[in-house]
């Protein structure tokens, strides 16, 4: 059995894409977007999403859902009158205040029901075999990206790579613990073990009891990873690192928008 469904996060603020302080070469439409912060919108030829959404497909998702902030109407209309679906259903949660990943996950609960659910970021081009690895798993598990080969192969600099979750996993490619923007000691201490958390998730129903025991981290959110610890420790649910040495195309900033169009030149999207 396969998992079907996926959920992508699109509720994020965009404080990043929102500030101008790069001299990046944008077009007025790819300017306007990013001025609103809606970074899964960003016109490459058509909507970033709409590449996300495609290799979705290719990897054999049939559902995905989006979850978007009340805000985001536009999203809504895109998706529901404007593009053509062949391949895909597209569905909505919402998201109504911007408390968090965990909680931006939660409100995904009616959509997956009873299923496993693929989980990932709005603003990342994932590699299509890593979503198949993953939808493969039909349990819980993540994607664990090899650094060296972020850095060679997507449009992320090593600087940037150490503001990411560092994963370490046991001989059994069980997670055994997620690192959050590792200090220097930290980093040069598993960077040549450790994989890399892209948030490309798998989840199981059980992350919806976690993500409802979750209190506010340090930074005043509810945070996934947060819900994942409790999924683990207190639930008793194991979680599988399935490793990757592809790259992962990364849309943070107004100046990743011209490497991230390069990159897509000439890829199909069909949804």
């Amino acid at each position: 059995m396969s998992t079907m469904r996926a959920v992508i996060l699109a509720r994020g603020l965009g404080s990043r894409m929102r500030r101008a302080d790069t001299e990046a070469s944008l077009t007025a439409a790819q300017s306007e977007i990013a001025d609103a912060g809606v970074k899964a919108m960003i016109p490459i030829d058509r909507p970033f999403l709409d590449y996300v959404i495609s290799g979705l497909a290719d990897a054999g998702i049939t559902d995905v859902c989006l979850v978007i902030g009340p805000e985001h109407q536009a999203i809504r209309t895109y998706y529901t009158r404007e593009v053509t679906l062949t391949r895909v259903r597209v569905h909505f949660a919402v998201q109504e205040h911007p408390r968090g990943t965990a909680d931006a996950v939660a409100a995904a609960r009616a959509f997956a029901g009873k299923h496993t659910v693929l989980v990932m970021n709005a603003d990342n081009y994932y590699p299509v075999d890593a979503f198949r690895a993953l939808a493969a798993l039909d349990a819980s598990g993540l994607v664990g990206f090899d650094g060296a080969s972020l850095v060679s192969h997507s449009n992320i600099p090593e600087e940037r790579l150490r503001a990411f979750a560092l994963v370490t996993s046991d001989t059994h490619g069980r997670l055994v613990s997620i690192i959050e923007k590792p200090n220097h000691d930290t980093w040069e201490r598993l960077a040549h073990t450790a994989t890399v958390s892209m948030n490309l998730w798998s989840f199981t129903p059980v992350i919806f009891e976690a993500c409802a025991r979750v209190t506010p981290s340090s930074r005043g959110e509810l945070e996934l990873q947060d819900a994942v610890r409790i999924a683990r420790d207190e639930l008793g649910e194991v979680f599988t690192v399935i490793p990757s040495t592809s790259g992962v195309l990364d849309l943070s900033s107004r100046g990743d928008i011209p490497a991230v169009a390069a990159a897509l030149a000439g890829t199909t999207v069909q949804l």
